[in-house]
């Protein structure tokens, strides 16, 4: 009999976090695991709620319980937890506190394993005291914490001295077969300019704003910016301000990301922060070169001036600079992708993601069991 997986996030989007999540679910083999996604009713995560669908995954609508003011819902909470009557309960954090109601209502319900994976690489300043103190109280109730990248795994176990033996490194992975492809659709913006292409949320960790900077130094090509978020606004502001809103294309929140890479020439990430970024996962299976910056687990994804490009944060000309000495030669380029192509066959796809996942989820069964 498959055995009940509870699958729980907090997020109010849908971004690398919550593909992650659905790569999982996939991959689960559903003749020992049976998913269930237990979710909130904020519309922005409609995308998550419609490929979950899709994949046959059990959705089940949760209070969304953010403040103390919220936690008069929890008794509903942990009677839906023991309704379902879970082996496993599979919190995803986008930020080091999200999900902690969930998590304390898993440990009230005694959910026998409680798994949180820890998408960023977020930690608060010292005189947060308080902030600091809360992850590592709310590790009492997780088996296991799983970090998608050695920067997240080292914040965790430094900042929030989190035990060691508490915390796991799986990095992201993703289906690499559907990158591999033509784009399927005529986009309006082609054309004889090269495109420089990026894709992530709208707001502030992603470095949106030093690109556009550096966008005044590549006269020659196409920005193409793919998602949605509070920034939106400002940045299209930004853009118009510095005479570059006519090659530079805000598109929203996009279905086609794989018809979007299929037509670029360069892929940039210029984060301020990052956990493990699928984008760069992606841009890299569709054999395209990546420019990212040199902050948390883009460093454990590209290598540099092998499989990519690593720039300094919030540095515009190094960015610039580096778009430029890979538009400049085509050969190299080349190589760059054809390295990063091969990187994520090896290191990075989904199977390798879940079947490290399934196999902690088996040796925590075992270890609860014991004691």
């Amino acid at each position: 009999m498959a055995r009940t997986v509870i699958y729980y996030t907090d997020g109010e989007g849908f971004g690398g976090a919550e593909q992650i999540l659905l790569h999982t679910m996939e991959g689960l083999d559903r003749q020992y695991w049976h998913p269930v996604l237990f979710h909130h009713s904020n519309p922005g995560i409609r995308p998550l709620l419609a490929q979950a669908q899709v994949i046959h995954v059990h959705l089940r609508t949760v209070p969304n319980i953010q403040t103390m003011g919220d936690v008069g819902r929890l008794p509903q909470f942990i009677r839906a937890l023991r309704e379902e009557r879970a082996s496993i309960f599979h919190a995803h954090l986008t930020w080091p506190l999200s999900c902690k109601y969930g998590l304390l209502a898993a440990a009230l319900a005694r959910v026998p394993v409680v798994v949180a994976t820890i998408h960023t690489c977020q930690e608060f300043p010292r005189r947060q005291w308080l902030l600091r103190l809360q992850p590592r109280l709310i590790a009492r109730g997780i088996d296991r914490y799983l970090a998608v990248s050695e920067a997240a795994a080292q914040i965790l176990r430094d900042a929030f001295r989190i035990p060691a033996a508490k915390v796991q490194v799986v990095q992201n992975g993703i289906p690499l077969s559907s990158f591999d492809r033509r784009p399927a659709a005529d986009l309006s913006f082609t054309g004889k300019r090269p495109i420089i292409l990026m894709v992530g949320r709208l707001g502030q960790e992603k470095g949106h704003q030093h690109l556009l900077k550096a966008a005044t130094l590549v006269p020659q090509a196409t920005f193409v910016i793919a998602g949605e978020g509070p920034l939106r606004e400002s940045l299209e502001a930004q853009a118009k301000q510095l005479g570059i809103d006519g090659r530079v294309k805000f598109l929203g929140h996009r279905e086609d990301i794989q018809d979007l890479l299929a037509i670029c020439d360069v892929f940039v990430l210029p984060s301020l922060s990052e956990g493990l970024p699928v984008s760069v996962l992606e841009a890299m299976a569709a054999s395209k070169p990546v420019v990212a910056s040199a902050v948390g687990g883009n460093k454990e994804v590209v290598i540099h001036g092998e499989t990519g490009l690593l720039v300094p944060p919030a540095d515009p000309t190094a960015l610039a600079t580096a778009i430029q000495s890979i538009l400049s030669d085509p050969g190299f380029a080349a190589r760059l992708a054809a390295a990063g192509n091969e990187r994520v066959q090896k290191q990075f796809s989904a199977e390798t993601m879940v079947g490290k996942i399934t196999q902690i989820y088996d040796e925590l069964i075992v270890q609860r069991r014991t004691r």
